[in-house]
């Protein structure tokens, strides 16, 4: 059985990158010219994955709580690139503050650019946000959703890694509530190797926590938040090979 779902896995993993292309080739004339159709292509894409690893893989997700639609900071778990998928997929204008390497990624990198992406260098957050911001209120970029991982790496399931200061120093820098994100997907597509396993993958919206605490403890209460939801997850599921 372990070597069938192994296999189921790695057709899956075939697929969505094969899918991936095509789409990106069909929606590029219509998503260099409007943003909205470069919404509309990665959010087809995830809507593809969602389905796909139901009935390819036995992966069923399911995003919980209510969905942010306005000016937000979403500090999310991340566990695997399934996280990803599933928050963008429920967003309605989310964008990623990425490395600036990732610019040049053949495909993501260029749609990650249209939909509003931020790309930092190690440093210089600050100088990206402020751009970022500047360019909001000229209306060169949409309000949106601004994505970003406190942790700043994918951590598995049962891991512990320190969260960075630097969720604190753009919470405190854009004045916006800021929408905690657990998950438990970590335990079903995990972040390296080809296996995804049956069962339910969640990301879960939390309670937000509004503008206005000063930096250290809006960290502490942002992990603990966290931490403490996707253990519940985690405990939850039921992860089969």
């Amino acid at each position: 059985m372990v070597a069938i779902q192994w296999l189921r896995s790695l057709v899956f993993n075939v697929s969505i990158y094969v899918v991936m292309a095509i789409y990106a080739v069909v929606f590029f004339p219509f998503a260099l010219f409007s943003r909205d159709w470069a919404f509309r292509a990665c959010k087809a894409w995830c809507a593809y994955v969602r389905w796909a690893a139901r009935w390819m893989v036995g992966l069923k997700t399911e995003v919980r709580g209510p969905i942010p639609q306005g000016e937000v900071v979403v500090a999310a778990k991340h566990q695997s690139f399934l996280d990803i998928i599933l928050i963008f997929h429920a967003l309605p204008r989310a964008r990623f503050i990425m490395k600036r390497e990732l610019m040049y990624a053949p495909i993501l990198g260029q749609y990650a650019l249209r939909i509003g992406c931020v790309p930092v260098d190690r440093g210089k957050r600050g100088k990206a946000i402020e751009k970022m911001k500047a360019d909001v209120e000229k209306g060169r970029l949409e309000p949106g959703q601004l994505i970003i991982y406190p942790q700043g790496t994918r951590v598995a399931p049962g891991e512990y890694l320190p969260y960075k200061v630097g969720t604190g120093i753009l919470y405190e820098q854009l004045e916006q509530p800021c929408i905690p994100v657990a998950a438990n997907v970590g335990l079903f597509w995990p972040k390296r190797g080809v296996m995804r396993r049956q069962g339910t993958a969640v990301v879960e919206f939390l309670a937000p926590i509004q503008s206005g605490m000063a930096i250290k403890p809006f960290m502490a209460h942002l992990e603990d938040v966290i931490e403490t939801r996707s253990a519940a997850l985690n405990e939850e599921a039921d992860p089969r090979p």
